[in-house]
């Protein structure tokens, strides 16, 4: 039997904000060097309990790693994996029940995904290798998830069960008493404080992504040069992590950082606050822990009538158009999309007995100048939301599933 069975799933993109702080809608006479959220960690980036100094220090050394794996299929490569033995979870016959927690699919880089991800199930469904792919959607509140997930382990039957967390502390009970069921968990996207899930899941990290931006800033801007920060919002470890070693870069640069704002991926708020920036003064760079909104920010400056800054955005096919349609001096930032086939492929291989990285790091590179071109030209039929590098074109479904959302 085969079947997709999505419990209580909400595709409203409306959600995000409920868990986005409420930022002030006018810039502050003086900006401050975190968060103006009154919401927001009183302590942020570098000097926040986010930044690890190690952790930061790793990732921006795996940017420099040739990962293991094949060429053509990166979300089956891995960076400096340690492999983990699963052949105690190794389960014979097919038809398996695989189950989903997944925070949201409340902003395009979700959406994105999950169409990614449903279309590598439909091919293990069809090579008999899932029976049913049962999903629930959070909606982006902890307390659903949490309940989510109680669910599938008191039920009993899932061969397996992937986790997206909605956040980071208070996700991680939950992920535990699932690892404690005996059910092969496995975790992508945004982790948790814990290491007990057989698996978990990400591109090389927040550091990373966070720190490529800012050097591209530093290198491309005049010494005294300002910086806006456009952040989505706070407690999630990965966001957390891209503004923590962005403001180390920055600190250790002579730039000016003049604001960091929470903007819930809000275009009309994007537009806005960097609109009240530009009225007091000049902006040199738009740093951003996410495109969400990017386009918003360059209009601002498009209405204005100033020139445009130097843009850190991502492969969001909106903001790589508006990229080349401007000529302005950009980097498409990358948080790999394509990681979401990576969990469907685990369950795959963990029921199988195969070995899998305990951290299974995949790679995470960006959309430079001279990649824009090939972009834009293997994308040109793609819908403005969708994601560059979101890994599906060999997929059955390619591409009528991503054009058709």
């Amino acid at each position: 039997m085969r079947s997709i069975r999505v419990l209580l799933a909400s595709a409203a993109a409306g959600t995000l904000l409920l868990l986005t702080a409420c930022t002030t809608d006018t810039p502050t006479e003086e900006p401050p060097a975190a968060a103006t959220s009154e919401e927001a960690p009183d302590e942020s980036g570098a000097e926040s309990e986010w930044f690890v100094q190690a952790d930061y220090d790793r990732q921006l050394a795996q940017r420099d790693v040739e990962p293991e794996g094949p060429a053509d299929e990166p979300w089956l490569q891995a960076i400096e994996p340690e492999y983990v033995d699963t052949a105690d979870l190794a389960s014979e016959g097919g038809d398996k029940t695989l189950c989903f927690s997944n925070a949201s699919v409340s902003n395009p880089w979700r959406v994105t995904g999950w169409i990614t991800m449903q279309q590598q199930v439909e091919v293990l469904q069809e090579e008999g290798v899932i029976g049913e792919f049962r999903v629930s959607d959070a909606a982006d509140d902890d307390n659903k998830q949490i309940s989510d997930i109680q669910a599938f382990v008191e039920a009993g039957d899932c061969d397996a069960i992937i986790i997206s967390p909605s956040t980071t502390a208070t996700l991680t009970p939950a992920v535990e008493a699932a690892c404690e069921s005996g059910t092969p968990v496995i975790v992508f996207d945004r982790g948790v404080n814990t290491d007990c899930m057989v698996t978990f899941i990400h591109p090389i990290g927040g550091y990373a992504y966070g720190a490529v931006g800012a050097e591209f800033l530093v290198e491309n801007l005049d010494p005294g040069s300002t910086v806006l920060a456009l952040r989505i919002l706070p407690g999630v470890d990965v966001l957390e992590h891209r503004w923590a070693a962005a403001d180390k870069v920055f600190s250790e640069s002579e730039i000016d950082v003049v604001g960091v704002e929470f903007t819930g991926g809000d275009g009309a708020k994007i537009k806005d606050l960097v609109t009240q920036y530009l009225q007091r003064g000049e902006v040199d760079g738009i740093w951003m822990d996410a495109g969400d909104g990017a386009v918003a920010a360059v209009e601002a400056f498009e209405d204005a009538g100033q020139p445009y800054p130097v843009f850190v955005g991502e492969d969001e096919m909106s903001f790589l158009r508006k990229w080349d349609e401007t000529g302005m001096t950009a980097i498409g930032n990358v948080y790999s999309n394509f990681q979401w086939r990576t969990p469907i492929l685990a369950a795959q291989m963990i029921w199988a007995g195969e070995e899998v990285p305990a951290e299974w790091v995949l790679p995470q590179e960006p959309v430079a100048q001279e990649d824009l071109a090939g972009f834009l030209d293997a994308n040109a039929d793609m819908p403005s939301l969708h994601y560059a590098k979101f890994g599906g074109e060999d997929l059955p479904g390619y591409p009528e599933a991503w054009t058709d959302r």
